[in-house]
């Protein structure tokens, strides 16, 4: 199990939960503004953590935490993950999954088999610019489609959430990402932070009042979207 991280509590990674967060490593997208580059391109493998000292703590800290979010990274990649996540459910947690849903047929058979109780999906930007925010040029975006119709036809939990980078996202794509995602039930627009840690160096965050600009436009196909992050 590639896992180089645990988060031992928090309160704002899994909605209405206390939760814990175990960090995968692994992905095959190359976002340049990641903000886990030690995850996905620098990946030291002394930070490696065993699945038995994560469910160690987990068996500890019952009662108190009641929600564990799986991350990473891209977990789906994982090929070890549905035997760790039945673990996870044997001891009566709560199941939180991000992804950045390029592996449906993956996603809908965990959820199926009722190893994840709330996905939440990135959605990197308006699909005719997905390979500029992915690090992929010419980016078939038909699996992230599949995912988000997946999500939208209800059968978890979800969130969709985009970072927005001045660099990368422009007026028009918020338009088309709202227009694609009509009517969801949660999403989130976050704020570009850099935590040091980036794929590539060099990206911005938009001011609060142009987050407020997109968030009015998006706001006209998803009447629940909010900003997160901002100050």
């Amino acid at each position: 199990m590639p896992i180089h991280g645990l988060q031992k509590v928090t309160l704002l990674d899994y909605p209405d939960r206390i939760a814990c967060s175990v960090f995968f490593t692994g992905c095959n997208f190359r976002c340049p503004f990641c903000h886990n580059a030690s995850l996905v391109t620098r990946i030291d493998p002394e930070n490696a953590i065993s699945q038995e000292k994560v469910l160690t703590y987990l068996r500890k800290r019952s009662g108190v935490l009641d929600g564990v979010c799986i991350t990473g990274g891209e977990p789906l990649l994982d090929l070890g993950l549905e035997e760790f996540l039945h673990s996870i459910k044997s001891l009566g947690y709560s199941v939180k999954l991000d992804t950045n849903g390029s592996n449906p047929s993956r996603m809908r058979k965990l959820v199926s088999d009722g190893l994840v109780d709330y996905v939440a999906m990135d959605i990197k930007n308006s699909p005719a610019r997905y390979g500029i925010s992915i690090g992929i040029d010419n980016y078939d975006t038909k699996d992230i489609e599949a995912s988000a119709e997946y999500l939208l036809s209800g059968p978890v939990e979800y969130e969709f959430r985009t970072t927005v980078v001045q660099e990368l996202h422009r007026r028009k794509d918020f338009e088309e990402i709202g227009r694609w995602l009509r009517g969801a039930d949660r999403y989130y627009l976050q704020t570009f932070v850099d935590s040091g840690d980036l794929i590539r160096p060099g990206y911005h965050a938009f001011s609060h009042n142009i987050m407020e600009q997109a968030l009015e436009i998006i706001s006209a196909y998803i009447p629940n979207a909010t900003l997160r992050g901002t100050e």
